[in-house]
């Protein structure tokens, strides 16, 4: 699928919409997609970001023609699926009109009846996830992880052969802003043979990840080839999947993540699509030498060339304290979605290679994206080597793993010379006991 940016990426652009102008993460150019419900009430129903406003699509679907009409009408449930069903060429021709009107000021007046400020909206999960998957693309955390465990054998060899995944609990996917209650379980025991300890986790523990959301859906038994792969994603928001990692070092052998993983995991409400996403397409990086190649129905010429996303991460940690006294989030990490080993088009492809239907908002975690660089860490368990060397925070308080009352706020945004610079919100979220 070939990567083309179009007038709605012009640097140049401004809209009528003053607050987004220079915005941080919501200009003209970028338009991404949430489910919203105004301040006086009403249904939940599709919206597009523009600076400090939300933009309902129910309200000017009338306004607007052909499939930009139908995408703004499949858009004005309380969910995003039947939208995102209909695949890129509809959320483009959506795109594309409301680039247009936001633009020209001669559509000031019939659309500002239709903007509400973010601030004063509820927001929620902008679809329906029906499956989840996670994977395990940072090859920098696998690497860091698997030191931690297996410290003469860290990378297992089918690593680098088959896009390493699991399918988590999509029951439990909850919306940015949303406490997250510490899961208990048990726990491995401290001597061999022992009995396992039950309790509250110990070293709960963030992962920075980001989401992929499926739009178009493939039949059962219908695999979906890398070179139309991409034509089933939606789009991508920030991901947050919290892990326990003391019930995880006791129950993931040998089947992989459970209870240390289903307990909560924290999407932002903003679906930034991949037309917004073209200017920041890049090159999937090289694989280091001696590493195979992938098998061939994972091989695509052109996945390989802009396959990779531009996008830049970053993870916060608030402490009670910290806000008691206010003071500003300490910056933990810092780490860039090209991390990834393997492709979003490879994730699809694979994860539909053996006949499984994927699903319209369906969505596919990245995994923790570790950039192997110091302070890219991606997760506390490395940024402490396993909880035996604490951070110390800004204020002086010290961290191995998250405590009670902390938040965690993850950020993401793209930027490149000759274009807008592209955010993607937040996605926060305070443990609680």
């Amino acid at each position: 699928m070939t990567i083309e940016t179009d007038f709605t990426h012009d640097a140049d652009a401004t809209s009528w919409v003053e607050s987004a102008n220079g915005h941080p993460h919501f200009p003209v150019q970028n338009l991404p997609l949430c489910v919203f419900s105004p301040p006086k009430g009403g249904e939940p129903r599709g919206g597009v970001a523009i600076g400090d406003m939300i933009l309902d699509l129910a309200d000017i679907a009338d306004t607007l023609e052909l499939d930009a009409a139908t995408a703004a009408q499949l858009a004005s449930g309380p969910k995003l699926n039947d939208l995102l069903q209909r695949g890129p060429e509809t959320m483009r021709a959506l795109r594309h009109a409301l680039f247009t009107m936001l633009t020209d000021d001669n559509h000031s007046k019939a659309l500002e009846s239709a903007l509400y400020k973010a601030e004063d909206c509820d927001l929620y999960v902008p679809a329906t996830v029906g499956d989840y998957t996670d994977f395990y693309t940072g090859i920098h955390h696998a690497e860091n992880i698997g030191s931690l465990f297996r410290p003469d054998n860290p990378l297992l060899p089918n690593y680098k052969y088959v896009p390493i995944g699991y399918h988590g609990r999509s029951s439990s996917i909850r919306l940015s802003g949303k406490d997250v209650k510490r899961p208990s379980g048990q726990k491995k025991p401290a001597e061999e043979g022992g009995k396992p300890p039950f309790g509250p986790s110990a070293r709960l523990d963030y992962e920075m990840e980001m989401g992929i959301w499926i739009g178009k859906g493939n039949g059962l038994g219908q695999p979906i080839p890398i070179d139309k792969a991409e034509e089933h994603i939606a789009g991508i928001s920030i991901l947050n999947d919290w892990s326990a990692r003391d019930i995880q070092a006791w129950e993931y052998q040998p089947l992989g993540p459970f209870l240390a993983k289903n307990f909560h995991s924290t999407i932002s409400p903003w679906i930034v699509t991949m037309d917004a996403l073209a200017p920041f397409r890049t090159q999937q990086p090289p694989r280091p030498e001696g590493d195979p190649a992938p098998l061939e129905y994972l091989s695509d010429e052109e996945d390989q060339k802009t396959g990779a996303f531009g996008v830049t991460m970053d993870v916060f940690i608030s402490t009670a304290k910290m806000r008691e006294d206010g003071d500003e989030p300490h910056q933990l990490s810092t780490g860039p979605m090209t991390a990834m080993y393997w492709t979003a088009a490879q994730l699809v492809t694979h994860h539909s290679v053996g006949g499984c239907n994927m699903m319209p908002g369906d969505l596919l975690g990245t995994g923790t994206l570790t950039s192997g660089e110091e302070d890219g860490e991606g997760s506390l368990i490395e940024l402490t080597q396993g909880g035996k060397k604490p951070i110390i925070l800004a204020n002086g308080e010290t961290r191995t793993f998250l405590e009670d009352g902390d938040e965690v706020i993850m950020t993401a945004y793209a930027e490149k010379d000759g274009f807008a610079r592209i955010g993607l919100g937040e996605c926060r979220a305070v443990i609680t006991g």
